[in-house]
């Protein structure tokens, strides 16, 4: 278990750099930095799946697809909503808007937890009911402050829910439709990359990217494998608990590039930041349950 923690906290300390980094790649575009992203990443998942033996997920779902065509325009439809996220997370700390990212990351558990309840039926916990509550008083102050939540916001908050959801019916909940989703975004990736300012005499005047551009695809890459490995070691509740600490991260990276929490945002920050809290306590108790359960 003490590996499944230490492949997981390092995964959202990866993902954390990586929200940094794309500080580092300027005078490139959020949408350059995107293409390199995907075009780099893409390599590396695809040596990691073979060389562990995962190919035959692949296989599976590829036959499945030449075998069901609404299949394929389903992973397109999956891998389009990825790309989006994708792009996203390395815009918005360019563009003064990391922290309305970060926001969304903290709202995707909540966002998530009622996607199991309206989709799947599930029922939620008394822990889970409060926590809502909480999220709806951090909610309703926020549009009652400003209207609506930052389109970031809500493409992070709603946007991955519809992504799981899609997933799931497709039956792509796995590696191997990661590894399509990725596939499917390579042609995005070079237009962004063909149609970037980069040249050089950019190059030239920017000599860090020569080191830069790649090590944007291996911290990509290992944040990704760290992520998987440990979903796969460790117990759901456990991994969902940890999950919370790459939120927490983006806020930090967001403070560091001179981001900050207005007055009246904190009404909408801390109901949100209590919820996930009770989430976690939620967790832990879980956790704490079975591994008596177990022994």
């Amino acid at each position: 278990m003490s590996k499944g923690i230490t492949f997981s906290v390092t995964s959202s300390v990866l993902f954390a750099v990586l929200y940094y980094y794309s500080t580092l790649l300027v005078p490139l575009s959020g949408e350059e930095i995107f293409g390199w992203r995907t075009l780099l990443t893409f390599p590396f998942l695809t040596i990691f799946i073979w060389s562990g033996g995962r190919q035959i997920m692949v296989k599976m779902l590829a036959q499945r697809m030449l075998q069901n065509p609404s299949l394929l325009l389903g992973a397109i439809a999956t891998s389009a909503f990825l790309g989006v996220q994708l792009w996203l997370f390395m815009w918005a700390p360019l563009h003064g808007r990391a922290l309305n990212v970060s926001l969304g990351y903290f709202l995707l558990p909540l966002t998530m937890l009622m996607t199991g309840r309206i989709v799947y039926k599930e029922r939620l916990s008394r822990l889970q009911n409060l926590a809502a509550l909480c999220a709806a008083f951090g909610v309703a102050n926020e549009l009652y402050q400003v209207g609506s939540f930052s389109w970031e916001t809500l493409t992070v908050a709603l946007g991955y829910p519809v992504y799981f959801v899609l997933r799931r019916r497709l039956g792509s909940n796995n590696i191997g439709g990661l590894w399509f989703d990725m596939a499917f975004l390579l042609p995005a990736g070079l237009w962004f990359v063909y149609a970037g300012n980069l040249d050089f005499a950019t190059l030239h005047d920017h000599s860090r990217l020569y080191l830069l551009i790649p090590l944007l695809g291996v911290i990509s890459t290992f944040a990704l494998i760290f992520y998987m490995l440990a979903s796969q070691i460790l117990s759901l509740s456990l991994f969902g608990l940890l999950g919370y600490v790459e939120p927490v991260l983006l806020v930090v990276v967001a403070l560091l590039l001179g981001e900050s929490i207005k007055g009246a945002e904190w009404l909408t920050y801390i109901p949100i930041w209590i919820a996930v809290l009770l989430l976690i306590v939620e967790g832990v108790k879980t956790v704490y349950t079975r591994h008596n359960l177990d022994t």
